[in-house]
């Protein structure tokens, strides 16, 4: 059975055909219309080209996405998707059931079904970029938590002077540090840029890397500690560095050293599915669904 899967975002609409064993096809995107009366005619004009028969739609989109009442709370670049029954809407223009979630609980739960977590019952999916997010998927479900809030890592408090792990071990803070010491605008650099620089020698790029890794290590102990998963899975473009993972790991295991009543090792694998994780969630929540 194929789903017919959307990624919105705020500068595009990444689309593609899931197929039953998680192939992919059809991909494509366009840009994100600006109003949504223009965003229907977009997705309906995918469906309608689309070459292969599918049994409906799933959508990852940005904000606290509640699929029990069909709206989307909060708010995101796409400010036209909110606070209204947007299933419904969809699910009429579109002549078929339609699912949504929120956009890193479907890379989640996309890494679950046909990546890195594959395998695994309970994973914590982290997303590292801008700020840091992520997924909580237990018994291979997605736990949304009381607000919303589940995966909301970003959000821990990571050392005495109140720092959040999104204001810590993000790649925008690393940016940030390292723009700091050398001087220099941080709009200027990028991770890219940084890790370049690390992997040249630079010892400020090479210290701050660290700092970002030790603050991710010890977010990963103390969730291993809270949630006990199987797995944890780094996504976010930096997760691609082949060295990230080893790092992490690495200060992960310089905590387990000190702290002596510690016993479990959290198991630390980087994402696979990349840009596809979100279209490959959306196709299996929608699953989960209707399907299941």
């Amino acid at each position: 059975m194929a789903i017919l899967s959307f990624d919105v975002g705020g500068s595009s609409i990444k689309y593609g055909v899931v197929l039953s064993d998680g192939t992919l096809t059809e991909k494509g995107k366009v840009k994100t219309p600006d109003s949504i009366e223009a965003f229907y005619d977009a997705v309906v004009a995918i469906r309608k080209a689309c070459p292969v028969e599918v049994e409906g739609a799933g959508f990852s989109f940005p904000g606290a996405v509640d699929f029990e009442h069909g709206t989307i709370g909060g708010d995101s670049a796409v400010r036209y998707i909110h606070k209204f029954p947007i299933v419904k809407a969809l699910s009429e223009r579109l002549g078929m059931c339609v699912s949504m979630e929120n956009d890193a609980n479907c890379a989640g739960l996309g890494e679950c079904a046909w990546g890195a977590g594959k395998g695994f019952d309970n994973v914590i999916f982290i997303v590292i970029g801008t700020g840091i997010g992520g997924a909580v998927i237990l018994d291979h479900k997605i736990y949304r938590g009381n607000h919303f809030h589940g995966g909301e890592f970003g959000y821990m408090i990571m050392n005495p002077e109140m720092e959040i792990l999104s204001n810590t071990g993000s790649t925008r803070a690393l940016v940030e540090r390292v723009a700091k010491a050398k001087g220099v605008d941080a709009a200027s650099l990028d991770g890219e840029k940084v890790f370049a620089m690390a992997d040249a020698g630079d010892g400020v790029a090479n210290r701050e890397v660290e700092v970002m890794c030790e603050y991710l290590a010890k977010a990963i102990f103390n969730l291993q500690y809270a949630i006990d998963p199987d797995v944890v899975l780094l996504g976010g473009g930096v997760s691609a560095r082949p060295d990230i993972v080893p790092k992490v790991q690495a200060h992960v295991d310089a905590i387990l050293e000190k702290e002596e009543m510690a016993h479990i090792r959290p198991i630390v694998r980087a994402c696979e599915a990349g840009n596809d994780a979100n279209l490959l969630g959306a196709a299996a929540f929608f699953r989960q669904v209707y399907l299941a």
